[in-house]
């Protein structure tokens, strides 16, 4: 396994202390290769994104999506087999999954829909207004001596 020291960037930043388990958690889940079922991550506008995840054979009821903190969490029940067919070759999976999503700050699901065999779940961020970036004057020693006069 590749070992990565990543203490260069930390020597400016402040406040990322979860970086390194979010890479360690990203590393392992690499290493376990579940690639299903496939999913595609997009960007759709400046702060809109969509995850389509291939669900065929899946109906609405077979699903459940949670987002709790910075996690989102899809998962199905496997499918029963409603009918007695003898399948020559099968590659149509139907078996129980569970894919989470790591989450950035200020990214919230705004929607979920299931069209032709694709979960479609929409991810908006949102920035509150006072983590938005802003001016800072700056005050001369005049303005200073104004101040504390006053």
């Amino acid at each position: 396994m590749t070992t990565f020291d990543f203490s260069p960037l930390f020597r400016s930043s402040v406040g990322f202390d979860s970086i390194p388990r979010l890479l360690d958690t990203a590393m392992r889940s690499a290493d376990l290769s579940d690639t299903y079922p496939p999913y595609n991550i997009e960007k759709t506008e400046e702060n809109s994104y969509r995850i389509s995840i291939a669900v065929a054979g899946f109906g609405e009821k077979d699903l459940d999506i949670t987002a709790k903190e910075n996690m989102l969490i899809v998962k199905s029940r496997g499918q029963e087999a409603q009918d007695e067919a003898k399948y020559l070759y099968r590659g149509i999976a139907g078996r129980a999954f569970e894919r989470k999503f790591q989450l950035a700050d200020h990214i919230q699901v705004v929607g979920a829909e299931l069209v032709n065999g694709l979960l479609h779940i929409n991810l908006v961020r949102e920035v509150p207004e006072e983590l938005k970036p802003r001016n800072i004057k700056i005050r001369s020693s005049s303005d200073a001596k104004l101040v504390n006069a006053a």
